[in-house]
Formats: structure tokens, C-alpha cells, sequence
């Protein structure tokens, strides 16, 4: 039995133990805000954790839920199970509704739209006094399930089996390919686009998942505290959602459990001086003795402790000087958001796990991926295509007053190795660019076997058999080399949500033969033995390989590789050279740019030479290397170049 299986099943006994052996209702109640916070938090990090955005609207998604539970129950008494599903489905809704424009920007701006909408449900709650009874709020009492009423014990049951059942279905998505794409969104929204994962469809998809996730939560916590009001979704609370996800650690669902313990009892300690001076003095012990450990082990420098000792000394010093904590909370919240941030960037969770070593489950996934069947290097196929497989006529890309691309023509043939040369600034990426939807002609034709693709989203064109890599390295660099390969293979996978909430036979099905397609495509590439290795910790020419093989995934019919063997040694870039041979060989297309002219001499069938954004020469290798507008864009003059 697995071990993460094993300790489900005594957290779960745990859980159904409690109200047996614990008689009081204060702590049920207590435990019992956790776990309905600790669903919301499995939603939040999906957005936060996962696709990188900062949203501070998860308050008032909260507020939907239960106010979709609370107006129910008092206009229409509605049953548990009919108010739950109401819940999650009018939040998902909202969540939606506010995705669709909100997520069109990003940063700060992301976080200010997303915090208006928190205010606005809040005043909206207050306001509509005909369904929400406004400030006077809504009681409710324990529900009935199946026509028998729930006590205070019952229902901590209900919350636990519910909190259960996310944990999972939260967990299956997030390791499955949709998971993969909202991680991938964080890592490299272009990337994303590039690999056939649209950037803006897949951050749509997580906020509604996550909004439902909230909508779950709100309607349990409408009837675990039995009355709801407006107050209760305020700024304070979507800061608290925030410091657990940063205090647990993201992109953990055990981060998601320990941020819903510390942000129901931190208040609760903030309330009571008495106890927050036990606490930070006990903390402050426990840092200055930590501190000492890791200086003495050589794992911190000094200065690196000096803050964090101060700091939570000062704050054991002040607690004695405060007589009441009321005023201070926000300002406790804050410099307790400023120390995880600094500090535990991979929260609480995150940092036991560094420190013990312990390996993730990653990890854990590629190394059981080695297990299933091999499959041979024919993992990807070049389809049927007309002969010339690329025409691009007249491209003319402006910036302004700048013109990137002049007037450039390129046809690529079928079954070639097409190379782009010319110095720095010449437009050999803007084209790369333009080929890829990243940036869309100012004026000029591109066709793709027959299909024009001016116009289309990167995605659609990546879909349509266009694979690239990139000048500068778009890895997603917490994933895993196997992770990595599998985002370029998200395509095949056609399970939807369902099927992996359920684990159908269709969905185990894809997501074994997809990681046994990625592990023979980084065999391909010489990286079968690191596919359990983050990408970011890769050497470099490693990373250079990783991007190939991803590429690859998409069993693209043409390859655009940008400068493969920048920064890589010699081994490295005959290692290279023989890998771009294997992959013609598989009848696949190559455009490649590159400032190495052996590499581009020594495999290139036909060459096309770019200067300030025009096309100066094109022809086999022999032929271009001995142009004399060749040698003068490169060499200055060809009187220069002969002297």
C-alpha cells in the first residue's frame, strides 16, 4: 500500500474519530471551519499555485456560495444536497463571468479587478435587502440528508466526507493534463501557446474550477455557522485565503490543510493576548535556536538569520507591551505575509520537504513511467503534405516606423532542412515569431499546406503541425523533464473533467500512453535518465535537448528550432547536429536558425540569408556562403572580406 494512500486512511479515521472522542462543540466547530476553509484553499491554489495569478475575489466567491445556500434554504427550503449543487454551479457562474474580462490582464491589474469584485458582491449582499435580508443576514439550521436532521456531530461527518472527496478530485486534476497546462501557464505563457495550450482558455478553466471550489465551501460554512452577513466577506478574509496558501505552501494540498489551521486559529490567537505572548515568545525561542542550528551546519550565513531572529523577538517584545490585539491584526497579517514571502517561499510545506529531502511526487510520477512498455523512436509521424509545405510571400512586419520584415518571401520544401541566417537584428526571430502566431503580419501571405494562418492564435497554429523552440530557453522550470514533454503531448489527451475526477478507463488509459510517449521521446533526446529532474535544474545544453523533445510532442509536420546550439559546447553541438539528422529522418521539416555556420553548412539543404529585415540571399550552402551581399552584410564589405 502506498504510503500517501495509508495516510489517508488514518487522516480520514482521524477525522471520524474526533466528535467521539472530543465532546466539546467549540473545537468540533472549530476543526470543522479548517476543513470547510481547507476546500476553498485545494480551489485557490489552482489559481494561485498553479496558473500564477493573484486573485483577491475569492471572498466574495465564498459569499456566493453561501449566500446561494442561505437564500434557498429560507425562501424555499431547499434540502443539503440541492443547495450544495446550487452553490457550486451559481459560484462556478460568477466565477466565470468575472474570468472571461478579468483575465484578459494580468499582475497587479489582475489583483485590482479581482478585488473589485470582492467589494461589489460584498455592497450587492448588504444592498438587495429583498433576497439576502441585507445587514440582518440569514439564519439557518443543520440540514436534513435523506429526511433525517443533523446534529452538530452528523454534520462535522458531512463536512469531512465532502472535504475528502475534493482533496481527491482537486489532486486527480492537478496531476493529470489539465493540471499540467495551468502549471504551464505559470511557468511560460508563450511556451503554453506555442504547445497547443491556450493561455487565456486554460486560466478561464481553472478560475471556474476554483470558483466552484469556493461555492462548495460557502454553502457548508452557511450552515456550520448557522447565520451569515454581509461583514463576513470582507477584505480581511480574502487577505487570509492568501497568507494560508503562502503560509502552507503552494501547489500542495497538505500547504492547503496546515494554511486553513493557521488562518482559523491565528485569529482566534490574535484575540487573546495572554495567549499570543505563550506563542510569539515560544516562537522567538524556537528561531534563535533554529538559526543557530543551520549557521553552525553552515546552511545560513549570519546575516541571512539576523532578520527573522530580530524580528519575532521584537515581536515577543511587543505582545507585553500591547494590552489588546483588535488594532493590530491587519498589521500582524502583513509582516507574517512579508516573512513567509522572504523567507519560506515555498511555505511551511514546502521547506520540511527541502530540508528532509524528500522527493515529490514528480518524481514519484517518472520514475513509475520507466516501468510501462517502451515504445520505439517512432513517436512521432510526419503526415501526407504537398511538397512545398511552407509559403510565405510580401511579409512585411512594422513596429512603428521600424520594419522587422521587408518584403520577405520564404518557401520551405517538404522533407528539408531549411536554414535562416543573417546577423544580429536581421528579423530572423521576427519571422520565427510571425510563424508562429506570436506576432501578426503587418501585410504579406503565410500558408501552412495550402491554409492560410495569418491571423491564428498561436495555439491553433501549434495544433495545426508548427512546433518550435526558442531563442532564449521557454522551459517550465518546475516541472519535470518528463512534465515538460507531456504538456507538448497535451493534444492527445481528449478525457475531459469527469473522466479524470473518476479515473475512467479512458482517462487511465491516455495517461499511460502518454507518459510512455514522453519517455521515449526524451530517449529520442538523450534525457530518459533525468526525466524525473526539474527542468530548471538541468545544464543548459540539456535544457536546449528538453525543449526539442517538447516540441516534438506535437508531432509537428514542421520544426522551427531558434538558435539551437547557443551556449553549447562542442560534444554538445555535435550531439545536436546528429539529433536535427534523426528528426529529418523521420520525415519532419526544419527551419533552423543558427549562429554557428558549421552547424548550418554542415546540414542545411537550402539557405535563406535575412539583412535589416530583408532577404538578401537564398540558396544550397556552398552557394550562399560565397554571395558577396552574404559576406558584406556579415563582414562589413566584400572588399574586406578579400583583403
Amino acid at each position: 500500500m502506498k504510503r500517501s494512500v495509508l495516510m489517508g486512511i488514518v487522516g480520514l479515521g482521524l477525522l471520524v474519530a474526533f466528535p467521539l472522542v472530543v465532546d466539546n462543540p467549540y473545537y468540533i466547530h472549530l476543526l470543522e471551519t479548517i476543513m470547510i476553509y481547507a476546500i476553498l484553499l485545494f480551489g485557490l491554489d489552482i489559481v494561485v499555485g498553479y496558473t500564477g495569478q493573484v486573485s483577491l475575489g475569492h471572498a466574495g466567491l465564498f459569499g456566493i456560495g453561501s449566500y446561494t445556500a442561505g437564500v434557498l434554504v429560507m425562501k424555499l427550503g431547499a434540502p443539503l444536497l440541492v443547495t450544495i449543487v446550487a452553490a457550486v454551479g451559481v459560484t462556478a457562474a460568477f466565477g466565470a463571468l468575472l474570468a472571461l474580462p478579468a483575465l484578459r490582464v494580468t499582475g497587479p491589474y489582475l489583483a485590482m479587478v479581482t478585488l473589485a469584485f470582492g467589494t461589489i458582491i460584498q455592497i450587492l449582499i448588504n444592498e438587495m435587502t429583498f433576497l439576502t435580508e441585507g445587514p440582518l443576514g440569514i439564519k439557518l439550521a443543520k440540514p436534513n440528508l435523506l429526511g433525517h436532521k443533523l446534529d452538530e456531530k452528523e454534520f462535522f461527518w458531512v463536512v469531512a466526507v465532502l472535504l475528502v472527496l475534493s482533496l481527491i478530485v482537486v489532486d486527480r486534476i492537478l496531476r493529470s493534463h489539465l493540471g499540467r497546462a495551468f502549471e504551464a501557464l505559470r511557468g511560460s505563457p508563450v511556451a503554453s501557446d506555442c504547445m497547443g495550450v491556450s493561455v487565456y482558455r486554460y486560466k478561464v478553466y481553472a478560475f471556474v474550477i476554483s470558483a466552484g471550489m469556493a461555492g462548495l465551501a460557502g454553502s457548508l460554512y452557511a450552515y456550520s455557522e448557522q447565520y451569515i452577513s454581509p461583514n463576513t466577506y470582507n477584505f480581511e478574509l480574502t487577505v487570509l485565503f492568501l497568507l494560508a496558501i503562502i503560509m502552507g505552501g503552494r501547489k500542495t494540498r497538505s500547504g492547503a490543510l496546515l494554511g486553513a489551521a493557521i488562518i482559523v486559529m491565528l485569529p482566534k490567537l490574535l484575540d487573546d493576548i495572554e495567549m499570543f505572548r505563550y506563542v510569539s515568545c515560544t516562537l522567538a525561542v524556537l528561531v534563535v535556536v533554529g538559526a543557530a542550528v543551520f549557521v553552525k551546519r553552515g546552511k545560513a550565513t549570519l546575516a541571512r538569520v539576523a532578520i527573522p531572529v530580530v524580528g519575532t523577538i521584537a515581536l515577543a517584545a511587543l505582545s507585553f507591551v500591547l494590552q489588546t490585539m483588535t488594532d493590530w491584526r491587519l498589521s500582524i497579517f502583513g509582516v507574517i505575509t512579508l516573512f513567509v514571502v522572504y523567507y519560506l517561499q515555498d511555505g511551511i510545506i514546502g521547506f520540511i520537504r527541502s530540508t528532509l529531502n524528500m522527493k515529490g511526487s514528480a518524481s514519484a510520477d517518472a520514475e513509475a513511467a520507466r516501468h510501462l512498455p517502451k515504445l520505439d523512436d517512432a513517436v512521432f509521424n510526419a503526415a501526407d503534405a504537398p511538397a512545398q509545405l511552407l509559403d510565405a510571400r510580401n511579409v512585411l512586419m512594422q513596429f512603428g516606423g521600424l520594419k522587422a520584415l521587408n518584403d520577405v518571401n520564404l518557401q520551405v520544401q517538404r522533407g528539408t532542412i531549411h536554414g535562416l541566417i543573417g546577423p544580429n537584428g536581421s528579423g530572423k526571430s521576427t519571422m520565427m515569431n510571425v510563424l508562429t502566431g506570436i506576432y501578426v503580419p503587418t501585410a504579406g501571405s503565410i500558408e501552412f499546406k495550402g491554409t492560410s494562418v495569418v491571423g491564428r492564435t498561436s495555439a491553433d497554429i501549434a495544433l495545426s503541425g508548427i512546433a518550435r523552440t526558442f531563442q532564449n530557453v521557454q522551459l517550465f522550470g518546475e516541472m519535470t523533464a518528463l512534465q515538460n514533454v507531456l504538456v507538448g503531448l497535451h493534444h492527445s489527451f481528449h478525457s475531459n473533467l469527469l473522466d479524470v475526477a473518476l479515473k475512467t478507463p479512458r482517462y487511465n488509459r491516455e495517461d499511460k500512453l502518454g507518459a510512455a510517449r514522453a519517455l521515449a521521446l526524451l530517449q529520442f533526446v538523450g534525457l530518459d535518465d533525468l526525466a524525473g529532474e526539474e527542468a530548471r535544474n538541468l545544464p543548459y545544453g540539456k535544457q536546449r535537448a528538453l525543449e526539442i523533445a517538447r516540441a516534438l510532442a506535437l508531432n509537428p509536420q514542421l520544426l522551427l528550432l531558434d538558435e539551437p546550439a547557443a551556449g553549447l559546447t562542442a560534444p554538445g553541438i555535435k550531439e545536436l547536429i546528429a539529433i536535427v539528422r534523426k528528426i529529418r529522418e523521420h520525415g519532419i521539416t526544419v527551419i533552423l536558425i543558427e549562429h554557428h555556420m558549421d552547424v548550418v553548412m554542415s546540414i542545411c539543404d537550402t539557405v535563406t540569408v535575412l539583412d535589416f529585415g530583408q532577404k538578401i540571399a537564398e540558396g544550397n550552402a556552398a552557394t550562399v556562403q560565397s554571395d558577396p551581399k552574404v559576406i558584406e552584410a556579415y563582414l562589413g564589405s566584400a572588399d574586406v572580406a578579400h583583403a
